[in-house]
This record gives structure tokens, sequence and C-alpha cells, in this order.
């Protein structure tokens, strides 16, 4: 159950916020004096960012950063920002350095948010959005929030990833880097559109040892490719959560020509070195061995992480393998 707050205790938190406010506390955070005296925009001013939120005001270059959206952790670091706090629980496996580092304050989940925490770091800004989209209005009582997280139920993901990377490279005067990260995202999607040519294609999920329909998760993938995703399912984030009941038979009578697969088993599990593949229980499918997709090893494998990043790197990521198993399997066939 979602911790419900009320007016009283949002503004207890944003007392103790403001109390605080005139010594900033030591520990994690974007590197300080130092950070600041490397970036001009990091001597004074602010930023304007057009975000889901709306036009948001923050200050450039921002010493005390909470980053509660999983698409842009991975940005984040790579823009050396280590933040004050963050919903640990929901880092990826390969961001063990924000969850070890004990300066790092625990934000708690979306589905219980810590607000007292958050104001306990006495952020000046919050990167929000996506699974904490929810409590926004109660964030923005606490520091300035810039929500930039891409939709799965929306047009125009790609091009949402690459507004977040250089909005976010602006606020944190990292231009070149957000520019290297649009790049490459271009690149990865021009290769994979070159090996699409109206490919049917099977949109799944590995969930609790079954597979399932992702398309709700996942379907964005589609937008700048030419494929058909055989059920065309419509977007519902929500939809991977449930068992659909979609049987083996039924994915074999569609005969897609390709699958593309999201681990979410591996990428939730606690115990992720024992969580059975998605790939064993892909091939544990007898009723796919006469599969188009079969017989052309065309099966794609998202990073185990996918479903818990969703960022620019994931997408840049997952358009590579497409582009690198749609080659391979264009060559075997020819």
């Amino acid at each position: 159950m979602r911790r419900v707050v009320t007016p009283t205790v949002i503004t207890t938190i944003l007392a103790l916020t403001l109390a605080g406010c005139g010594g900033q506390a030591g520990g994690a955070g974007s590197g300080g004096a130092d950070a600041a005296a490397q970036s001009p925009a990091g001597e004074a001013g602010t930023v304007k960012v057009e975000a889901n939120n709306g036009t948001v005001e923050v200050p450039a270059n921002p010493q005390r950063v909470v980053a509660l959206d999983s698409t842009a952790f991975e940005t984040l670091q790579a823009f050396g920002i280590t933040p004050v706090a963050a919903p640990k629980q929901l880092l990826p496996a390969n961001m063990k350095a924000w969850a070890d580092n004990t300066a790092i304050l625990d934000v708690g989940t979306h589905r219980e948010p810590k607000l007292e925490v958050i104001a306990q770091a006495k952020p000046d800004l919050i990167v929000g959005g996506k699974r904490f989209e929810k409590v926004t209005p109660d964030l923005q009582k606490l520091a300035p929030v810039i929500d930039l997280a891409p939709s799965t139920e929306k047009d125009g993901y790609v091009d949402a990833l690459k507004k977040q990377t250089n909005s976010l490279g602006e606020i944190f005067g990292k231009k070149e880097q957000a520019d290297q990260l649009v790049a490459g995202l271009d690149k990865a999607v021009a290769a994979a559109a070159e090996k699409t040519s109206g490919q049917k294609v099977f949109l799944a999920n590995h969930n609790g040892g079954k597979i399932d329909n992702a398309a709700g998760r996942i379907g964005v993938l589609l937008q700048p490719l030419e494929m058909t995703d055989v059920f065309g399912t419509k977007a519902d984030s929500e939809s991977i959560h449930q068992d659909s009941g979609l049987a083996p038979e039924t994915v074999a009578q569609a005969d897609p020509d390709v699958m593309i697969v999201m681990d979410r088993d591996a990428a939730t599990s606690t115990t992720r070195d024992t969580a059975t593949p998605a790939s064993q229980t892909v091939a544990a499918q007898k009723a796919w061995a006469n599969t188009t997709f079969t017989k052309n090893d065309a099966v794609i494998y998202l990073a185990d992480n996918f479903y818990v990043t969703e960022g620019i790197q994931a997408y840049t990521d997952a358009y590579t393998k497409i582009a690198e198993v749609l080659g391979a399997s264009a060559t075997a066939t020819s």
C-alpha cells in the first residue's frame, strides 16, 4: 500500500526542509564547489526546462540531487552525478556504486515513498517522473521537480529520450556528453531501421518463468522501425504485470519472423544468479520448433536490466542488438 501523505505531513516536511537550508549538510552530491567551478552555469543562475510537469526553473548545475526516475539513472551516473538520495530498491544491478554508497539516502519505493527522507536530503533538484509521477505535487513542496521521463503510452519515445538527455546535459553543464549519448542512439536506430522491412514481430515478456505479451511495455521499440506487432496490443505499461494466458501455440500460429524478449524476471529477481534465463524458457517451448523466428535464429534478448532502466542507454543497446541479430539472420537465410 502506498503511504498516504496528508497536508499536515507535507507542511511538517517542508518546515524541516526550510529549517535546514541555511547550512547544507555534507555527503553525496554532484561535486560541490569543485563541480560548480568547472561549469560557468554552476556559478550562478537557473535553467528553464520544458518538462512533463510544465516549464520548470531549476538551479544551473545543482549540487544536491535526488534521483527518482529510473530512465535517468544511468545518464546521471554517466554525467558524474552522485545523488543525495535515491530509491535503492529500484536501482538496476549495474548501479551497485549507488546502492552501496551509504552517503546516498534510501527514499523507499514508488509504492511507499519516504518523503521525510527526501526532505532530510535537502535537495536543490529532484529528478522525478516515471514511477514517482503520482507524488510530483508532494515533491514540488520540497524542491524544484523535473519530470523528463518518456512514456511508453505515447508516440515519440526515441525523441523523448533525446530531449531528456539534452535537458539533463543543459542543467548539469554536460552538453558534450549528452550529444554523444544522443548520437549513439541515432546511430543505433538507423542501423536497426536499415535491417527492418516489414517483418512480423512478437514482443515478449518473460515473467514468472512464462512467456507473455510485452507489447504494452516495449511496443515503442517499433516506432522508428518497419516492423509489425503480430498481436497489435494497445500500449498499457501495467499489462506486463498480469498473466494474459497467451499460449505458446497461439504464438506459433501467428508465426512471427522475429521475437524480441524483455526478461522481467532477470530484472526484478532478488536472486538474479538463480533466476531461469528467458533464453532457457524460450528454448523449452516445443510449439515454437518450426516457427520462422526459431528457424532463422531471430530471437533478440534485451538487456537483463531493461525493465528497470528504459533510458537512452537501454534503447541504444536494444536497437544495436536488433540490427545485429536481423543482420546475422538475413545473412544466414540468403
